[in-house]
């Protein structure tokens, strides 16, 4: 295409990352029945899929996908190869430094297979991009979109190498990060936590046996997710400022000082990659929809890690825009007609508002150094495990069963 065409598609997906290429990947029925046309912009080089063979980084970031997360690539027909590289997660301890409480969490209690999988994000992308290649999407990367501003009927987007798309439906997948929104006029609600979480891998000295683990302290929550092997990664929460002590800390004291704060559940710490810290803030957007426009994935909203919700949340609402967009097409509706975006937004809300109260929630209840409270945090935790229909309650919401 040369820089002076234009384009008219029916969806443009403003980012190719995992939310982006999950949502063009689950619009192939559409495509397929329909005739649907469907861009994805990427402004960041895409490494070549299949140029070498897989392997699996020791320092790789990796996601925490809920068993109905893995149930809808099922559907889509990719699970089959994402499972190839996923780490079932059986059993789930959560417990609170200096207390005895403790609620454990299995999967044979609720009859599943696994209450949730991990997954290095580069092959879950790999799989997704591989499908993105059958499909009849146009493909901009890397490219940026410099400028959207809205039009009778559709949205147009000016992109850096010169073309310009016009898009029945523009949806906003970037992450929030390309000043899109701001260009909109789209604000966001933030609630900065003055935390920074430190991500890492670390190897164990045995077998995790599948087991994730979920640890509050003072100064704040520590995840650990099985991987591969005895490999487990590492999300250490830290009042904003002190994890630069920690990141330049060379790698045996590094595991010492961890190996001091999380104990011994899991085995002794023996290895640990790349560290890398991100600032954690609560950010909402305060639209989500608008005609011929959807906001979704961390554009959305961005949540604290604790729960382990983000990508999951931000899967459902690719669900659920396709259900939208599915039913629209059904009713003879323009997709991007505000009637669609109504319907999308309605199946999401309550379970946005849920998942963002109960992990906000969960990050400034045990955030609270008080002693009286800390007792009712422990006597709760005990009381999971004698409440076997409140446990597994909380459970399937974070599988993403119920919504």
């Amino acid at each position: 295409m040369s820089s002076s065409a234009s384009r008219e598609v029916d969806i443009a997906i403003v980012g190719g990352g995992l939310v982006g290429a999950s949502l063009a990947c689950a619009l192939a029925p559409l495509m397929e029945r329909h005739g649907v046309s469907v861009a994805v912009i990427e402004a960041a080089a895409m490494p070549e899929t299949d140029a070498a063979p897989w392997q699996p980084s020791f320092d790789g970031r990796s996601s925490a996908l809920a068993q109905g997360s893995a149930e809808h690539f099922q559907r889509l027909g990719l699970w089959q190869e994402m499972i190839k590289q996923a780490t079932p997660i059986r059993h789930i301890h959560v417990s609170e430094k200096g207390r005895l409480g403790a609620t454990r969490l299995n999967a044979d209690e609720l009859g599943q297979p696994a209450l949730g999988y991990v997954i290095p994000n580069a092959w879950m992308g790999r799989v997704l991009h591989r499908r993105l290649a059958e499909l009849p999407i146009e493909w901009h990367c890397p490219v940026s979109v410099e400028t959207v501003s809205a039009e009778p009927g559709s949205h147009q987007l000016r992109l850096s190498n010169g073309e310009v798309l016009k898009a029945g439906l523009v949806a906003l997948a970037d992450g929030g990060r390309s000043g899109l929104m701001q260009q909109l006029g789209i604000g966001t609600q933030a609630e900065p936590y003055d935390q920074v979480a430190l991500f890492a891998n670390v190897e164990m000295s045995r077998a995790h046996g599948g087991v994730a683990y979920e640890r509050f302290t003072r100064e704040g929550p520590i995840a650990l997710l099985p991987l591969a092997g005895r490999q487990m990664a590492l999300i250490w929460t830290h009042p904003a400022g002190t994890e630069q002590a920690r990141l330049v800390l060379g790698d045996g004291d590094f595991l010492a000082e961890l190996q001091q704060v999380f104990g011994d559940r899991a085995g002794r710490f023996r290895r640990v990659g790349s560290r890398h810290a991100y600032p954690l803030t609560l950010v909402t957007a305060r639209e989500t929809i608008r005609p011929g426009l959807a906001v979704l994935g961390n554009a959305a909203h961005a949540l604290h890690p604790v729960a382990g919700q983000g990508f999951n949340l931000a899967l459902r609402g690719v669900i659920d825009l396709v259900a939208a967009l599915e039913q629209a097409r059904q009713n003879g509706m323009a997709l991007g007609s505000m009637a669609a975006l109504r319907d999308f937004e309605a199946r999401r809300s309550d379970d946005r508002y849920q998942i963002v109260k109960f992990s906000d929630g969960l990050v400034r209840l045990f955030g609270i150094d008080n002693p009286l409270l800390a007792h009712a945090r422990a006597a709760g935790l005990v009381g999971l495990n004698v409440l076997g229909p409140l446990r597994q309650g909380l459970a399937r919401r974070a599988m993403g069963l119920e919504r």
